[in-house]
């Protein structure tokens, strides 16, 4: 059995709840797991979670901030209409807010939102066929794809309501053009959809790019992968977080902070 992860440290200024610190604290590390996974993007990507306890908050990062310099007590806590609650004077990415809060709004199963703009995932996104059955990574996430065609964004309330009605009640979304979006019960949840996108695009690239004919497995198998990956009772990933935080920790535990 693995050891347990580093407990949550409790932050220096005790404002904040246990059960929202302990979101902060996964959140950072999330933040810090796209630097070590290269899903960043500069600064121009963004990670929200919802704050356990509270109907009308969420957490996003500070809009400037590199995202190896993120901790637990630097993210930005708004509400759903934009304001920013903690710290006074705080700024978060318009985008994000847009993005983040249709997608926490539509679902109350869902606690934690991913999105990149990484290489092999645009790629894909500029795809016309979309992700393809080429690997047991993408054969496991299939079912959970959802599409989101770009578009001129006429207004906020617009696109709120595109991205609801696109991502239904997926826990993956291929925005056309831009990039992908995943999402989560829990953080590892989140973590885990990702990083199966992520590498199922990657490895869609490099079959593709190879121009070789390629082979597609057959439908018992899918359907037995697809039955495996499916969403169940409990939030997928869980059993590698414990891992993914240590690896943190050796490294540079300061997202805890």
């Amino acid at each position: 059995m693995n050891p347990p992860a580093q407990p949550a440290l409790r932050a220096v200024d005790s404002k904040y709840s246990e059960a929202e610190w302990k979101a902060r604290v996964d959140l950072a590390a999330l933040y810090r797991l796209f630097v070590k996974y290269g899903w960043t993007d500069l600064i121009y990507t963004h990670i929200s979670a919802r704050v356990p306890g509270e109907d009308n908050a969420y957490l996003i990062n500070p809009y400037g901030l590199f995202f190896d310099e993120i901790t637990a007590s630097s993210l930005i806590k708004a509400d759903w209409d934009g304001n920013v609650i903690d710290p006074p004077g705080g700024e978060y990415n318009e985008a994000g807010h847009l993005i983040h809060t249709a997608v926490l709004k539509a679902r109350p199963e869902v606690n934690f939102v991913l999105h990149t703009h990484s290489r092999a995932g645009t790629a894909v996104s500029a795809m016309e066929c979309g992700l393809l059955p080429l690997s047991q990574h993408s054969n496991l996430i299939l079912d959970q794809v959802a599409y989101h065609d770009y578009a001129q964004v006429t207004s906020d309330e617009d696109e709120c309501d595109r991205l609801q009605r696109d991502i239904g009640d997926k826990y993956l979304m291929v925005l056309r053009n831009h990039g992908l979006l995943a999402c989560g019960r829990s953080a590892a949840e989140a973590f885990h959809f990702l990083y199966y996108m992520e590498m199922s695009c990657k490895i869609q690239v490099d079959v593709l790019a190879s121009g070789k004919d390629y082979i597609v497995p057959d439908d018992d198998a899918l359907a037995s992968l697809a039955k495996y990956g499916a969403i169940g009772s409990e939030p997928k990933g869980e059993r590698a977080w414990p891992g993914l935080l240590r690896g943190l920790d050796r490294q540079d535990p300061s997202y805890r902070t």
